[in-house]
């Protein structure tokens, strides 16, 4: 069978050691009961033991050539492998409306896209799972305080609690990728409702990272006038990363108070 050739443009970088593809296909075993939909398969390394957790799975690949190799290597996901960019799906319609466990080997170029996605469609994804570049799983996973603490993290904090499992070397894939990779987890918390604005709450956590080395009461400025009474507060004398999720929500919520009441 002819082997797929990785296309830098697509980011591909394919997993060769088996160990790790299973024991990252082992961390959907978290919500055992729901289907699976493995994003970015490629040559089916993860595939292999996803297919054997005896639970519906889909696969979505964007390259047509892993797209026929996948189908002559695994014939019993006949009509499960969707050619089609994840980004541009209606998560929707996979499984008709059912929930299920996001996984996969993802591409780094769009990690984080991917991760967004995930955040708008997160009634439809308790549980994502996976492998990523090691800097954006720390960033992800990083609490309060530290040096990559940032949107992601408290964007995906806010409505998932998040494990980084482990840490894998570049030699394990073809070709190598110039940083290393780590596998997380990523499973829904108990929060259905922030209990602020949730799109301004997302402005102003993106607004006060665009400028993060700056106090909020500089890097607020796109959102609050300059003589606002709100930026006398102590809060203001912070820097982004020094806000809980927690803060950020009440902050929220003075904001908008005072932009309704000015």
């Amino acid at each position: 069978m002819k082997q797929v050739k990785p296309k830098k443009f697509l980011g591909q970088h394919f997993l060769k050691d088996v160990k790790i593809a299973r024991d990252i296909a082992d961390t959907v075993d978290a919500l055992p009961q729901l289907p699976i939909l493995e994003v970015g398969p490629g040559m089916g390394v993860l595939t292999q033991f996803l297919v054997k957790k005896n639970r519906p799975v889909k696969v979505v690949e964007v390259d047509f050539d892993a797209v026929a190799y996948l189908r002559n290597a695994y014939p019993s996901l006949e009509g499960h492998i969707i050619e089609d960019d994840f980004l541009k799906m209606n998560l929707n319609r996979l499984f008709d409306g059912q929930p299920f466990v996001l996984t996969g080997n993802y591409p780094y170029n769009i990690s984080s896209q991917i991760f967004f996605k995930m955040l708008d469609n997160k009634e439809l994804i308790p549980c994502c799972t996976g492998m990523i570049q090691k800097e954006v799983a720390e960033r992800i996973a990083a609490p309060p305080g530290s040096k990559t603490y940032g949107i992601l993290s408290i964007l995906i904090q806010a409505w998932y609690r998040v494990e980084y499992l482990f840490t894998v070397d570049e030699h394990v894939f073809n070709p190598p990728p110039k940083v290393k990779s780590a596998v997380i987890r990523m499973t829904r918390n108990d929060v259905q409702n922030l209990g602020c604005n949730e799109r301004l709450f997302k402005n102003v956590v993106k607004t006060t990272f665009n400028q993060r080395r700056k106090m909020l009461r500089n890097s607020i400025k796109p959102i609050l006038s300059t003589d606002s009474p709100l930026l006398q507060d102590e809060i203001f004398t912070k820097r982004p990363e020094q806000l809980s999720i927690r803060q950020f929500i009440e902050l929220t919520n003075r904001i908008e108070k005072e932009l309704m009441h000015p």
